[in-house]
């Protein structure tokens, strides 16, 4: 079986000389609350499929990709493998929360997101391995 590459985005700011990570609240709520992230397309670096998916899904244009935090394979609950590439954005002068509507069509059509901030590893339980290097983030 061949990985699906996956690219993941913890966008992050200081306020009040405190870092944070950008999280959103999935109108499903099985999809619970998530980062960015998206599938990187066949030909696809994953560094651009990060921007894309951070541009499509949250709106955002003035950011940063600061480096590749981690890569790692991970089992999806269906199975799957996951060849998972998470970075580390930056961003300032970004609202405290936002709703937005996905860009990317697909089975965000029609959803909304809702944006918001979180200052430690612990302040919410992100889905499915979400948070799973939070730790580079935080420490």
């Amino acid at each position: 079986m061949i990985p699906i590459k996956k690219a993941y985005g913890y966008v992050t700011r200081i306020k009040e000389g405190k870092t944070q990570v950008l999280v959103f609240q999935h109108p499903i709520t099985e999809a619970g609350i998530q980062i960015p992230k998206g599938t990187v397309q066949p030909e696809e670096d994953t560094e651009y499929t990060v921007i894309r998916e951070i541009e499509e899904e949250t709106g955002l244009r003035n950011f940063h990709v600061e480096h590749l935090l981690a890569e790692d394979l991970w089992e999806n609950d269906d199975g799957a493998i996951h060849n998972r590439f998470f970075y580390k954005i930056t961003v300032s002068n970004v609202a405290d929360e936002w709703d937005y509507k996905p860009t990317g069509g697909g089975e965000e059509e029609g959803l909304t997101f809702h944006f918001f901030w979180i200052s430690t590893a612990n302040e919410v339980e992100l889905i499915r391995g979400h948070g799973d290097y939070l730790n580079h983030i935080f420490n």
